[in-house]
């Protein structure tokens, strides 16, 4: 209990009101979809403050997310996830399919999640441990710069040479040398194509034919700033025991993994329609889907994970079926169910202006790496949030991504040109926008395709 108690406390430090004001960072609007992960996220480290016996038999309140495309279903997730270090998966629920169908089995999600957070947990221990592995390369460089010379012992004169190389290495007098190093070669890659829940099968030629072509060394010749990355990785890899890794992994993943099913509606079986054709399969992706949120062991490579406290959080637009349409055993795995806002103006502006990965902020800082100061005023946000409004209106409406398209038309003449141009400063006002957009927008043939 004290070491997932360890893995929770970074979560348990904020509190839901903190984790909102994280969220509000990237994403604008949707408060009740923030108060509803915000809450889940806070009862996992709550559970993991009780005993054991008690900590079994409260399971994740999983939730659905419903609401139109581009309104941040899936960034509020992504970010949670972030906020909470813990293992993240996302995957649309379209692409699984009744066992006996061509396509995926739901229990490929979990083993998907497993890698992911044994790549996490790995790269916290290779931090770590990287200023040992550093040491280490340091010691492998300076024996391929002064080789001992077999059946001679170590003299003071050697001792020094070998300090004043160190120094030299440290200071990088000698990144550009070149040497040979002896370098771990990859065994051969082999990559299975499976389906319809043969994913395991994969996994086990894989490992047959790892040991089969274990990892060998090969000379390299490289230079000495390239050789110290390519040795402190080694050494790095060296110190770090896999089957702690393995084992903190797993624990992460039954304790804190989420899983975030997209398009969860389009496995809806439509209300009224006949039980022909692919409504079949979408019915049994639903029940191969019940188990593993209920609470199920998955088998996979690095061992058994039982899925009990995984958090499911499920989103769809829900435009031609509804939540109950799900199965009912289904249904009822799901409680908690937030109605997503749609976007209006005034939250276009917002999502223009306040997020620290602004759109407005991305553009300015990519442009300006060629010289190219551009500054977007007020007029000219208000007006692009008033076409994006306006074309989401006329044609299909796709929420927030309305303005990657936009702006990317506004700003696609300046792209081009930056590297050239002799306008180092540009303003984006709402003259520049309505000179560059409004002949597209008028023309409703033209900003079906180009908008």
């Amino acid at each position: 209990m004290k070491t997932d108690q360890r893995l929770m406390a970074e979560q348990g430090a904020l509190t839901p009101k903190q984790i909102v004001e994280e969220l509000d960072k990237y994403v604008v609007g949707q408060r009740n979809a923030k108060k509803a992960v915000a809450v889940a996220l806070r009862n996992r480290w709550r559970r993991l403050q009780l005993e054991d016996k008690l900590q079994d038999e409260i399971s994740p309140k999983n939730i659905i997310l419903i609401g139109p495309t581009g309104v941040g279903k899936t960034e509020v997730a992504r970010r949670l996830a972030r906020l909470a270090g813990a293992p993240f998966m996302k995957i649309e629920a379209s692409k699984f399919t009744e066992v006996g169908y061509v396509g995926r089995d739901v229990e490929s999600m979990v083993r998907d999640l497993v890698e992911i957070s044994i790549a996490m947990v790995k790269a916290e221990k290779k931090d770590a441990v990287l200023e040992k592995a550093k040491i280490n390369a340091e010691e492998r460089l300076l024996d391929i710069l002064l080789p001992k010379k077999p059946g001679f012992s170590e003299e003071n004169s050697d001792s020094n040479t070998r300090e004043k190389f160190r120094k030299m290495l440290k200071a990088g007098e000698l990144d550009e040398r070149e040497v040979e190093a002896d370098v771990e070669e990859q065994g051969p890659q082999v990559e299975v194509l499976t389906n319809m829940g043969m994913d395991e099968l994969g996994m086990n030629i894989g490992d047959m034919m790892k040991n089969m072509f274990p990892n060998r060394k090969k000379k390299r010749k490289m230079k000495i700033k390239e050789a110290r990355t390519v040795i402190e990785m080694e050494e790095a890899a060296r110190l770090i025991d896999m089957e702690d890794v393995k084992k903190d992994a797993l624990r992460r993943v039954e304790q804190t993994g989420i899983i975030f099913l997209d398009e969860i509606d389009k496995i809806c079986a439509r209300e009224g329609a006949a039980h022909k054709g692919g409504d079949v399969s979408r019915e049994g992706v639903q029940r191969d889907l019940l188990p593993i949120v209920e609470g199920s062991t998955v088998n996979t490579k690095h061992g058994m994970v039982n899925t009990s406290h995984i958090l499911f959080i499920a989103a769809g637009a829900f435009h031609m079926a509804k939540p109950s349409d799900l199965i009912p055993e289904l249904q009822g795995r799901f409680p908690i169910r937030v109605e997503m806002d749609s976007l209006e103006m005034e939250d276009f502006i917002r999502i223009l202006k306040e997020p620290e990965n602004a759109l407005t902020r991305q553009y300015e800082a990519l442009l300006k790496a060629d010289g190219v100061s551009v500054e977007f005023a007020d007029s000219g946000i208000m007006k692009i949030a008033e076409i994006a409004t306006e074309v989401n209106r006329t044609l299909e409406n796709i929420g927030a991504r309305r303005l990657h398209t936009i702006l990317e038309k506004l700003l696609e003449e300046i792209s081009f040109e930056a590297p050239d141009t002799e306008e180092r400063n540009i303003i984006i006002d709402d003259t520049y926008v309505e000179s560059h957009l409004r002949g597209i927008v008028e023309d409703r043939d033209l900003s079906k395709y180009v908008l």
